[in-house]
């Protein structure tokens, strides 16, 4: 079985979450496990036909942000890793200095201190210096960091086109086969 947390924060962008989420649900061999911010919950029914009691049910397990006694809060409890999608600059100041102010940055902390894989979805444009430093203290930690930049190689006719590859390539680096991204085949 592999264990794949999935954390959504307050930013914008809780789709990219919400797809990852609709998406393992229907791998066999996987278990997801969900931690929301009060942020995310607020995007959620801003953002997507969705709301929050939905989403948690697209999830194996949910954690409460606040619960920094989960099982997911411990190296020892294994993972395969986790994605934090979207990760805002919030969310990504605490992972980049280890303060592990809610159950998605410990749990974030415990991934990296484990080697295990890490995926930050950032969502904020335009980026001032101090976003690009945090990005690339997390990346020199382990982090990958995917800003969900649209493929057009793959002729996207709709924005589900868009999420579905973004998606695709995080579930790649995280080694969950899945066929959700147009793969590239050559000219």
């Amino acid at each position: 079985m592999k264990r794949i947390i999935i954390g959504i924060s307050g930013a914008s962008g809780v789709i990219y979450g919400i797809r990852l989420l609709e998406i393992l649900k229907e791998i066999e061999g996987v278990e997801s496990h969900l931690v929301m911010t009060n942020g995310a919950k607020l995007n959620i029914s801003l953002e997507s036909e969705f709301d929050s009691k939905t989403v948690k049910e697209l999830a194996d397990v949910v954690h409460s942000d606040k619960n920094l006694g989960a099982s997911i809060a411990s190296g020892s409890y294994e993972t395969e890793g986790m994605i934090i999608a979207p990760c805002s600059m919030k969310t990504l100041s605490g992972v980049a200095n280890s303060y592990a102010v809610n159950l998605i940055v410990r749990a974030a902390d415990v991934v990296l201190k484990e080697g295990r894989s890490l995926i930050i979805i950032p969502r904020e444009t335009p980026l001032h210096l101090g976003h690009i430093d945090l990005l690339r203290k997390v990346s020199l930690m382990g982090a990958h960091v995917v800003p969900p930049n649209p493929a057009f190689y793959n002729h996207p006719e709709s924005i589900d086109d868009i999420i579905n590859h973004t998606v695709g390539r995080v579930l790649d680096l995280i080694g969950i086969d899945n066929e959700v991204v147009s793969r590239w085949k050559g000219v």
